[in-house]
């Protein structure tokens, strides 16, 4: 009887076992992914001092999920060190893939994506983005205050430049607003802020890195500028 009683409790908790092993599953295939593009590899080329010149060299992409597709094709652009450039055009059309090849979170499968006429790829892939500053759509706020929020674009500035950050990112006036200022909770995901209030700082957080790229990305959608 005992033992009838274990099987039949036992039998309960199988679905979660189920579930447990698919997760496992999961989780054993992420660790075990040998990813093309290594960020930890840290052998690759640093320059003294990023200039920040951009040039995509008839540059052809189909993300992997699709390769049949080709999102650019022998795309030619250059960017200039101190321009500023807008892509403009419907869903779809390849805007956020450049700002993703930039980024080198993919490779093209053919020509070259160079900063100052070198590859891309070249660089240290960590050195890299670490001169890159990108404020997307949905930026990521994580839990804690305004202050170190921001603080994520460079940990050693002073309050200073932080205040000096969120009064170009527009965002000084509704901060002091808040019960606490700076010092005020944001919550999971910045749930605490409206979508502009958290692009506002996540704007403030890329003025702070002071990058030799900005890339925005939609990065005033919630914000009705006019």
């Amino acid at each position: 009887m005992i033992g009838a009683m274990g099987i039949g409790q036992a039998s309960q908790i199988s679905p979660d076992v189920a579930k447990a092993k698919g997760a496992a599953a999961g989780i054993f295939a992420l660790l075990d992914r040998d990813p093309e593009i290594n960020p930890n590899e840290g052998n690759g080329r640093t320059v003294p001092n990023l200039q920040g010149k951009v040039a995509f060299e008839n540059v052809t992409f189909a993300y992997p999920t699709r390769p049949e597709t080709s999102v650019l094709r022998k795309m030619n652009l250059t960017i200039h060190p101190g321009q500023t450039v807008a892509l403009v055009g419907p869903s779809g059309s390849g805007k956020s893939t450049i700002i993703q090849l930039i980024e080198r979170f993919y490779d093209p499968q053919k020509g070259v994506v160079s900063v100052d006429d070198v590859n891309v790829k070249e660089y240290d892939l960590k050195w890299y983005r670490r001169n890159i500053g990108l404020v997307s759509q949905e930026p990521i706020l994580f839990s804690g205050t305004i202050t170190e929020n921001i603080l994520f674009g460079r940990p050693d500035a002073s309050q200073e430049e932080i205040e000096n950050a969120a009064k170009m990112a527009n965002a000084y006036d509704f901060i002091m607003q808040q019960p606490d200022g700076f010092n005020t909770l944001v919550g999971e995901k910045g749930t605490q802020l409206s979508g502009g209030q958290k692009q506002r700082v996540a704007i403030a957080r890329a003025i702070l890195k002071d990058p030799k790229i900005l890339l925005l990305d939609e990065a005033t959608s919630a914000l009705g500028l006019r």
